[in-house]
């Protein structure tokens, strides 16, 4: 597990100290293919823990659709969205949230369908992971996209003391524009994560199995020409009812998320905003439909 103590700065001058504000997507993102860091080959498990400086970890999984439709959104969020995201849920209240950043493509035709970091407690941290992702920018005719997979990973391949110590679930958003692909057979499951006992899982067993220990949202993206399809949102609708988000802006994402976890976090973990970080909040306002 990633930690280190929690560091923010004006969005603005931290885009310009990093460069960000200047660079284009393939600036910024520079891996051609998976970065070893991040191949989920091998990987049993990802722990979001307590520990002294962070005694009550919030869990949280951020899985990003980075097919080809979606290219724009992790450039964005490099530049400004995740320290916003990350600001907006400590200002909100959320004192030690551990963000797990995972990369979604299409298991049925991407090399790399699944990426996976580390739950971290800062934004620098998570900007390590971000950057590292591999932008494949694939995606096939196949009416989907791998979001299944976040939904494997969580509910496999992570453990969190949010659960294990307090009966507390923690939050796992998918981000995207596409439905989600139905089923996942055993055989690529295996050839993604490596040796292991697996199953032909379908969408829905998943889903129910990350459940167990997840708040489970899923944040649709309706300014893309598929998000805009009704179709779509009738499908995500039927699938996760009332945790479906319908985002008309992706700038609105860390806004959004932080107002999630808010919500539905226990007053007892949440904290007071210290002075310094009681700041005016971002003007604008949230576009998000509740469906």
């Amino acid at each position: 597990m990633g930690g280190g103590s929690y560091s923010f700065m004006d969005r603005s001058v931290r885009s310009k100290t990093l460069g960000y504000s200047t660079k284009s997507a393939s600036e910024i993102f520079k891996n051609r293919s998976i970065n070893n860091a991040m191949n989920p080959h091998g990987v049993m498990l990802r722990e979001s823990r307590d520990s002294e400086e962070h005694p009550v970890s919030v869990p949280i999984i951020l899985a990003l659709d980075v097919t080809g439709s979606m290219g724009s959104v992790p450039h964005h969020l490099v530049k400004e969205g995740l320290p916003h995201m990350m600001d907006a849920i400590i200002q909100a209240g959320i004192a030690h949230p551990q963000v797990l950043f995972l990369a979604i493509g299409d298991h049925e035709f991407d090399s790399s369908p699944l990426q996976v970091g580390q739950f971290e407690s800062s934004d620098e941290l998570l900007d390590k992971w971000l950057t590292d992702v591999y932008l494949e920018g694939g995606g096939g005719g196949n009416a989907g996209e791998s979001y299944l997979l976040a939904w494997f990973f969580g509910g496999y391949r992570t453990e969190h003391d949010s659960f294990a110590k307090r009966k507390r679930k923690g939050f796992l958003f998918t981000v995207g524009d596409e439905p989600t692909l139905k089923q996942i057979p055993k055989h690529v499951i295996q050839e993604i994560m490596g040796d292991g006992q697996f199953e032909d899982f379908t969408a829905e067993k998943l889903l129910e199995k990350a459940r167990e220990t997840y708040h489970v949202f899923h944040l649709h993206i309706r300014e893309t020409t598929s998000g805009s399809r009704q179709h779509v949102m009738d499908g995500w609708r039927q699938l996760m009812q009332d945790n479906l988000v319908i985002v008309d802006r992706h700038e609105d994402l860390p806004k959004i998320i932080a107002k999630i976890v808010v919500e539905n976090t226990p007053m007892d973990e949440q904290s007071a905003v210290t002075e310094e970080k009681n700041e005016k909040p971002a003007s604008g306002t949230s576009t998000t439909e509740m469906l």
